[in-house]
């Protein structure tokens, strides 16, 4: 099995940092890319930011290009997310997920984390 766990989450001011952090583990042979999604209350779940993991190339969201910046440590599967600038509509659940994990020479999945909380206050 394949888990995912966030961390770095919090309460901050408007204009403030946080940097959060996705660690993967498991039976885990390779991960094409990972990324980060996020949900506010009373809305769906929308696409922050990608990275593949090989190449490094990396994709964001109108909404936060210029001000998050993902980056990832291949050696430890692990996956990152600085937020600066941060605003009160960035406020949501923040969740890692993982795509194409090669489990097995035959086997590949997606993967999804528990969430963190962020929250801007204005």
């Amino acid at each position: 099995q394949v888990q995912l766990v966030e961390s770095g989450g919090g309460l901050v001011q408007a204009g403030g940092s946080l940097r959060l952090s996705c660690a993967a583990s498991g039976s885990i042979l390779s991960i094409n890319a990972m990324g980060w999604y996020r949900q506010a209350p009373g809305k769906q779940r929308e696409w922050v930011a990608t990275i593949t993991m090989g190449t490094g190339n990396t994709n964001y969201a109108d909404s936060v290009k210029g001000r998050f910046t993902i980056s990832r440590d291949n050696a430890k599967n692990t996956v990152f997310l600085q937020m600066n600038s941060l605003k009160p509509e960035d406020t949501a659940v923040y969740y890692c997920k993982a795509d194409r994990v090669r489990i097995s020479t035959w086997r590949t999945g997606a993967y999804w984390g528990q969430g963190t909380q962020v929250t801007v206050s204005s």
